[in-house]
């Protein structure tokens, strides 16, 4: 890992070493140390914060790291499906048309199970392949093959995007 990327180990790290050389400047009364410390551990919290930041264009996402990912089908599925369903309801209730209300809540709720498949299925294999990407890259570092290192960072980099858009998604649905 380059130090021009974000990394969200590096960042707890960062912020326990900060923690720990403000509490001893605090106990020591070495105001220079505290000092040290605190801005440690505000990098350390803006390097998480860009570690998790991904852009989204339509079902494309986009990390700080570079890192590109496509969404599952089921999400984007799922999400036209709620939209179309609310669609529907709305206008059933608008104009009294029960049957017309009922088919769109039912829409609805299929479209948010189908796309909550689609958010799980892209976590666990953004989550696997990131992993498959460190333990791949930490091999090719010890055979000294740097092609297959890089190639190993890029595999971490993009499932790293897929699992923090998933993640992203499914937070902006639980604060709703």
């Amino acid at each position: 890992m380059s130090d021009n990327q974000t990394s969200s180990l590096k960042s707890y790290i960062d912020s326990a070493t900060g923690t720990v050389q403000s509490t001893l400047g605090s106990l020591t009364g070495n105001t220079a140390d505290q000092a040290k410390g605190d801005v440690t551990k505000d990098h350390a919290a803006a390097e998480k914060d860009a570690s998790h930041t991904i852009g989204k264009i339509g079902p494309y996402a986009v990390s700080s790291s570079g890192g590109i990912s496509s969404d599952d089908p089921r999400r984007t599925e799922g999400s036209y499906d709620q939209t179309m369903g609310s669609a529907k309801e709305a206008v059933g209730g608008l104009f009294g048309a029960e049957g017309l209300k009922k088919e769109g809540q039912q829409q609805n709720a299929q479209g948010k199970g189908t796309e909550a498949e689609g958010q799980l299925s892209d976590y666990g294999h953004g989550l696997k392949d990131r992993v498959g990407g460190t333990v791949g890259g930490i091999a090719a570092g010890i055979t000294g093959d740097s092609e297959k290192q890089q190639e190993q960072q890029l595999k971490h980099d993009d499932a790293k995007t897929k699992q923090r858009s998933a993640e992203q998604d499914i937070q902006k649905q639980a604060d709703a």
